[in-house]
């Protein structure tokens, strides 16, 4: 995983404008429940905007952008990760979606959504500039026991479906395939729904622990199920890949495509989504939080996207 060290002084943003003003850092958890093409780096942050804790946008968003959060806050603040830390609480993705609408947030960093965040905005009045800062996945994984190495985009559904349910029927072992799900509600669960199953309903798990609530615990799960490599589950590329929980596990390719870097930002990889930034499209130009979401589009922004181990949606300067 590439670590946060220190950074260069382009990150840095020098400032000496009078700082706008903003909602306070803290964000309260509301009560609610819980595309992508490359777009062109606009102008970076101008350099006499100075960001402190008093004006720095609320952030929000999923579990698997906390490590951008956290980086993003310390870079403009001039902080370590660990000082600026408290500003990144996010509340998973479709918390944060409900958190924007609800006046709790005021810049998300968040995998897309299911149809009740979009519902719930729109039952609202709001409306959202939405812009894909990072190219992103759902991966498959395997034991790396398994001999199975990959699967077409039509098996994966069969297996979700409850249509092929053992691994002889797709080039593996005669044994039962052990299909992990996550819950209802979070991003994987948004992703598989949207970019791989579509119309075709998930099967019922066999028992209520094939759905895991974790994306560590779904690899933990498919890692050490029953001493036996007949499991399997999805997550995000981020998790499986940066954060190194791959350990005794394989990505499987999908149509013959590998998951890697290159593959997901050129669109290769068949399955295609993206981690957003998302503000009231209401907010003035200049507020916080539209200057930092323009940052986090330009080429600053995207070289501390791809220097945090996420799949930038601009190539990363060398």
């Amino acid at each position: 995983m590439k670590r946060f060290a220190a950074l260069s002084l382009a990150f840095l943003l020098a400032l000496t404008l009078p700082a706008c003003k903003a909602p306070a850092a803290e964000t309260t958890p509301s009560p609610a429940p819980e595309v992508s093409t490359p777009t062109p780096a606009p102008t970076p942050a101008p350099s006499q905007f100075r960001f402190t804790r008093e004006n720095f946008p609320r952030l929000d968003g999923s579990t698997a952008t906390v490590p951008l959060g956290q980086a993003v806050a310390a870079v403009l603040l001039g902080e370590s990760r660990e000082e600026a830390s408290d500003l990144a609480r996010f509340n998973k993705t479709s918390r944060a979606y409900y958190n924007l609408v609800d006046g709790e947030a005021d810049l998300l960093i968040v995998a897309e959504g299911g149809e009740d965040s979009y519902q719930y905005r729109d039952q609202h009045g709001q409306k959202w500039r939405m812009e894909p800062v990072a190219a992103e996945t759902l991966v498959f994984f395997v034991n790396e026991d398994n001999p199975v190495d990959g699967l077409t985009l039509d098996q994966v559904r069969k297996i979700y479906t409850g249509e092929i349910t053992n691994w002889k029927e797709v080039g593996g072992d005669d044994a039962p395939i052990q299909a992990y799900q996550r819950p209802t509600g979070g991003g994987s669960q948004a992703i598989m729904d949207k970019e791989v199953m579509g119309d075709l309903p998930m099967m019922e798990p066999a028992n209520t622990d094939y759905v895991v609530a974790s994306m560590e615990g779904i690899i933990s799960a498919v890692r050490a199920w029953d001493d036996r490599p007949d499991a399997m589950g999805y997550t995000v590329y981020y998790y499986a890949d940066d954060m190194g929980m791959a350990d005794g596990l394989k990505l499987l390719s999908i149509d013959g495509v590998a998951p890697n870097d290159d593959t997901i930002r050129s669109g290769e990889y068949p399955i295609h989504t993206a981690y957003y930034a998302v503000m009231d499209a209401n907010a003035p130009a200049d507020s916080p939080a539209a200057v930092l979401f323009d940052w986090l589009l330009s080429q600053d922004g995207q070289d501390l996207i791809d220097h945090e181990g996420y799949v930038s949606v601009l190539e990363p300067s060398k």
